[in-house]
């Protein structure tokens, strides 16, 4: 299916995106490591479909100077040695956060990512997973065009 793009959010939108972009600036000064958040970015677009983060959020990713097997196998990172116990619990409670089965985050979840994240970064990562979150869904939404990102073009 090739998606038209409905709407250009980032030119007609600018006033209404303006939350999620604080939410940017906030977390650009989170201690959580930047390579840790664009993973989970990437993680969430791969379970909600999002062609157009998934481009950009990898096109980051690597420019940070990232193996790329991490983004090969990361739909199995419970499977692959390529991920530190920190990537792991976040990768877990941004599943469990995004997938929304259930009415709370299941305990052993939360506590496995409680063990390697202060109060402060638990907060700033489920931040982080409500952002990306919220850009899939207006991506989808309005057909945002896969492959036009450019490296660093909203300073993410």
């Amino acid at each position: 299916m090739n998606m038209e793009q409905r709407v250009n959010i980032w030119e007609k939108g600018k006033d209404a995106m303006g939350a999620l972009f604080h939410m940017g600036k906030y977390l650009s000064k989170s201690t959580i490591e930047k390579q840790l958040l664009h993973l989970l970015y990437y993680r969430v677009s791969q379970i909600n479909g999002c062609g157009f983060c998934l481009d950009m959020h990898s096109k980051d990713f690597l420019a940070m100077g990232e193996n790329p097997q991490r983004l090969y196998v990361l739909d199995a990172w419970r499977e692959a040695p390529f991920y530190s116990d920190r990537e792991r619990a976040a990768l877990a409670y941004a599943e469990s956060l995004t997938k929304l089965g259930h009415s709370l985050v299941p305990d052993d979840i939360y506590q496995a990512a409680a063990k390697v994240f202060s109060e402060q970064e638990m907060i700033d990562l489920t931040i982080s997973i409500i952002a990306i979150n919220s850009y899939n869904r207006i991506n989808i939404a309005f057909g945002a065009v896969v492959g036009t990102y450019k490296v660093g073009q909203y300073n993410s």
